[in-house]
């Protein structure tokens, strides 16, 4: 067993020092790296030759490929409201949601919200991400963007939560009172995609959040890693698990596209409370989100 396991080690050890740096910078807010591995090109905002830090992976040979699991997930909104016509993205990366969507659903409003210019900077340079009048990029804060579109009364088919990383999580987009916010620009077909965690003590206290704003929602997760999706929507009719079925059977061959197998989203679809559901909410005064998510890594 031990062999085995040496063997193991030294091979994604192998993998890890294959690894190419095409580009380092330093920005206002963090360490940026593009690594090249093989085919796969991929973005870190922190130890370049970890492989546990990568925020975006582009396949070379399939670029409309998704190489997360998360990303794949994230891709069963499209389940619930399978005719988006307007959709909010929080975190760029590089760009692989907006990519995908604006390929899937050309006449959409796509907006991606991306603190960081320079993040930005690398999508459109190594990862071939492309705007245009309906695929666009905000360079702002997503709490005071959304609050901003809420005054606007401004609403969107699909919220795409995608901005938390494996080393941070922006405390100020995990409270109450920011879900409250996202639930107003939400539309009457509106569906909220979250990407998260399920491996720390932050898991319990988010759900609790998450339950005190919306009640009752979807949890997704694969056997693929600490990963989950949250997924809501107002609309009853839209969360009944026949729609979502109807949906697999009429999206799952141009999902395939984006190696998105519809038939396990569906399955992996748990409606079920999974938490400790005594655990504080997160609010304003109260979000120690990166302190709870660290306590048991």
């Amino acid at each position: 067993m031990k062999k085995i396991l040496l063997v193991i080690v030294l091979l994604q050890l192998s993998v890890v020092l294959d690894a190419k740096e095409l580009y380092r910078a330093k920005s206002l807010y963090r360490d940026i790296y593009v690594v090249e591995n093989n085919d796969l090109l991929c973005l870190k905002f922190s130890i370049p030759r970890r492989e546990d830090t990568s925020q975006s992976c582009m396949d070379r040979k399939d670029p409309m490929r998704m190489v997360f699991n998360y990303t794949r997930m994230m891709m069963a909104a499209v389940l619930i409201n399978p005719e988006p016509r307007s959709i909010l993205i929080v975190g760029l990366g590089g760009g692989t949601l907006p990519t995908a969507f604006n390929d899937m659903y050309p006449d959409a409003e796509i907006t991606s919200v991306e603190i960081d210019p320079a993040v930005a900077k690398v999508a459109r340079k190594y990862f071939d991400f492309k705007e245009t009048d309906n695929n666009k990029v905000v360079i702002k804060d997503a709490r005071l963007h959304i609050k901003r579109q809420a005054l606007k009364n401004k609403k969107y088919d699909l919220v795409i939560l995608d901005a938390f990383g494996s080393d941070y999580i922006p405390e100020h987009l995990t409270t109450v009172e920011f879900l409250q916010e996202v639930k107003q620009v939400l539309s009457p077909q509106g569906v909220l995609a979250s990407n998260t965690f399920s491996s720390s003590k932050y898991y319990h206290h988010e759900s609790s959040t998450y339950a005190e704003v919306f009640g009752k929602f979807f949890v997704m997760q694969t056997n693929a890693g600490s990963n989950r999706v949250i997924l809501y929507s107002e609309n009853d009719a839209l969360l009944n698990i026949d729609n979502i079925q109807n949906n697999v059977q009429r999206l799952g061959k141009t999902l395939d596209k984006y190696d998105v197998d519809a038939e396990l989203m569906l399955r992996s679809i748990n409606t079920l409370p999974m938490w400790n559901e005594s655990a504080r909410p997160l609010t304003d005064q109260y979000s120690p989100a990166n302190i709870l998510n660290a306590k048991e890594k």
